[in-house]
């Protein structure tokens, strides 16, 4: 991020430029029982934690600083961070780990704080570019002779009618639009194909207008993916959207470090090539207007390229040892010698990519010089020509870019990344992601800010904070660790079965079904099953489902939010669900009664980047399975446990299957780090749990 001007202060200046103990009484005032909060919220209960977080929360605004802050469920953290942050006077970035929470603040905490607070402010939720709508990409499929597809019959004038009544653009607008529909990249406003100033519809950009909304605002909500997409390519002109702010939060900052690994890295793919083609297809006229023998000129080299990029990506999943048809996401670590054998399909794929750069810059400067004589016969349409000259300039560039990428992952000749290869549906990736991610979460985040506050219901591991500190990059911070308000010791009870065997053992999936079967006919269904792996959820869901009459849903048979509003709307429902459906998720009243884990979250080390990282960890000395493995898995089970009490009217009961909870030494610190709930092992205080 480049470095950050001055922001204009809000409201009364005196207010502005109050020491750190009138900042804090401010805050405590307003969380009091005769505040503005009390007077705006008729079931408003004064919290010592949050009060505690929102008075940390101020100081960390007025001195500057990193504030490390673990808020237990039920503490109130966003309203304890957003009240300091408004009350401060200064713009605020707001980032968080999933959209609904991003849309929760915007939506239901910025209005009510608006009206509570008495004090003017503006707020913008940014979302990434991909979810808004390209008028100029619509300008030209709308125009495309090829147009014709099914998903364009169809979605196309649903599209183009809704451009004309939207004042955001946001896809989210289009509710019977599917999640997963692959003709939105069509039309979305994406980084790699953004015209910037050049487009001759940057002034209706809808985002231009979110970033200039975003630039007036005092408070801007992202999310961690936008964050870290911007903060990647900032190099580009056009590529970030996020204003300059010196102050952020960062919600749900465990996400962090796997959102960072994601952005901070290189991803090539078949899908990219096949979108390069298909966008010089559309654009042929563009390119070479009439002229039939250029036109087949670029025809071939299209042709070329598709027929190279088919080749290499064969030969990749070969040499990884992939089928043509793998189901579900795997990822397989590249190798000096898996990247050999596709050494000459990699050549002639560059090559391709050469070659349609410098059809494209010949093309270019053909129409240059027919501009020139344009003008000099006194005809011709400037601005027009220019605009279509800057359109294939742009597929030019996405041409290098390509290649320079595919390059780069090719030589993986860097130490600080790990290379490997994903595949995911029909799509397969060439993927390069950082090692260690701390040194430029540092230097793109904290070091650019005057104030960072990171918070989430789970940042400590062992009662401290120095894991999450080593792995962002946190030198120096003030900390705060505060407990749930829920009263676990009677909102809930932790079930760990007495006898299980080892869960990489064959008869693990038999004894988990019976178990989940024992536990779902006392809580009369309304549970989350939760797996570690596809495998076995669908293993243990074969057998739950020869016993059970409740209604089961199942992960990948519909979209997630469809998934979660029928679970809310059956009774007795049972979801199993993988690793989508750890966190980010809230279920409140007796809908959720259950959560069973079938095994301890443990990252597996056959993954590529955990792969490298425990590889990296042992170089340095270190203990990878304690400093590192441990305590990423403590994170991902106390997230996985902490869907089940949402509410102080909630009840219910959570359930680990795995017996290493209980028979290994390293189990006492995932017992240590969940919820104080009564530990119980016998199926009989699971019923009287319910019956009592």
């Amino acid at each position: 991020m480049p470095e950050v001007p001055a922001v204009p202060r809000i409201g009364p200046q005196g207010a502005a430029h109050a020491g750190v103990a009138d900042r804090v009484e401010a805050v405590r005032t307003t969380f009091g029982l005769r505040g503005p909060l009390a007077r705006a919220l008729p079931d408003f209960e004064p919290r010592a934690g949050q009060v505690e977080m929102a008075s940390a929360v101020a100081k960390v605004f007025e001195r500057g600083g990193v504030l490390l802050a673990e808020a237990g469920t039920g503490t109130g953290k966003t309203l304890a961070y957003l009240v300091p942050a408004i009350l401060s006077r200064e713009r605020v970035l707001v980032s968080t780990g999933t959209k609904n929470l991003q849309e929760q603040i915007f939506f239901k905490d910025v209005p009510l704080l608006r009206g509570a607070l008495g004090v003017p402010f503006t707020a913008t939720c940014m979302k990434g570019r991909a979810n808004y709508l390209c008028l100029h990409k619509l300008d030209q499929l709308a125009g495309d002779a090829r147009t014709g597809m099914v998903a364009e019959n169809v979605f196309l004038p649903i599209i183009r009618r809704w451009s004309t009544e939207t004042e955001t653009g946001d896809r989210a607008e289009l509710t019977d639009l599917p999640e997963d529909l692959p003709f939105w990249s069509d039309v979305a406003a994406t980084a790699e194909t953004c015209l910037g100033t050049e487009c001759p519809r940057y002034d209706e950009c809808f985002v231009t207008k979110m970033r200039q909304r975003a630039a007036a605002s005092d408070v801007v909500i992202v999310n961690h993916h936008l964050l870290c997409a911007d903060a990647a390519v900032r190099q580009n002109a056009y590529g970030e959207v996020i204003p300059a702010c010196s102050r952020a939060i960062v919600d749900e900052a465990h996400q962090l470090e796997d959102v960072a690994t994601q952005y901070f890295g290189y991803s090539v793919s078949n899908y990219r090539f096949e979108e390069l083609a298909r966008d010089i297809e559309r654009s042929l006229f563009i390119i070479v207007g009439n002229d039939r023998k250029a036109k087949e000129e670029v025809t071939k080299t299209v042709e070329r390229l598709r027929d190279y990029a088919r080749a290499f990506f064969s030969d990749v999943a070969f040499a990884h040892r992939a089928t043509g048809s793998i189901r579900s996401e795997e990822r397989v670590r590249a190798t000096t010698a898996s990247l050999t054998e596709t050494q000459e399909s990699a050549a002639d794929l560059t090559s391709a990519l050469d070659l349609v750069e410098a059809t494209l810059t010949l093309l270019i400067g053909v129409r240059l010089k027919q501009d020139a004589a344009a003008a000099a016969a006194g005809g011709g349409d400037d601005d027009a020509e220019a605009q279509r000259r800057e359109d294939v300039a742009a597929l030019a560039r996405r041409a290098r870019e390509l290649r320079d990428e595919l390059r780069i992952f090719l030589r993986a000749d860097d130490a600080e990344y790990v290379y490997f290869v994903e595949f995911r549906g029909r799509g397969i990736f060439l993927r390069a992601a950082p090692i260690d991610v701390s040194r430029i979460v540092r230097e793109v985040l904290l070091d650019k800010m005057h104030t960072t506050v990171l918070t989430s219901a789970t940042l400590s591991v062992d009662g401290t904070f120095e894991y999450i500190r080593s792995r962002l990059g946190i030198r120096e911070a003030d900390e705060i660790r505060l407990p749930s308000e829920f009263d676990f010791e009677r909102q809930a009870i932790l079930y760990l079965p007495p006898r299980m065997p080892d869960p990489r053992s064959d008869a693990f999936a038999t004894a988990a079904g019976r178990e989940v079967i024992e536990i779902l006919k006392r809580t009369q269904g309304r549970a989350f099953v939760l797996f570690t792996s596809y495998a076995s959820m669908r293993a243990v869901q074969a057998i739950a489902e020869m016993a059970l009459d409740y209604p089961i849903l199942a992960q990948g048979t519909l979209p997630r939010s469809q998934l979660l509003e029928q679970f809310r709307a059956t009774p007795h429902a049972v979801l199993f669900a993988t690793s989508s459906f750890w966190q980010g998720v809230d279920v409140v009243g007796e809908a959720l009664s259950c959560v069973i884990v079938d095994k301890l979250p443990f990252a597996s080390p056959a993954d590529p980047i955990t792969a490298a990282r425990i590889e990296s960890i042992r170089a340095r000395g270190g203990d990878a399975f304690g400093d590192y493995q441990v305590p990423l898995a403590v994170l991902a089970l106390q997230q996985g446990l902490g869907r089940l009490i949402r509410h102080r009217r909630d009840r219910g009961v959570l359930v680990v299957l795995d017996p290493r909870i209980r028979t290994k030494g390293y189990g006492r610190r995932f017992v240590a780090s969940l919820p104080p709930a009564p530990v119980v092992h016998d199926l009989a205080r699971v019923a009287a749990f319910f019956s009592s």
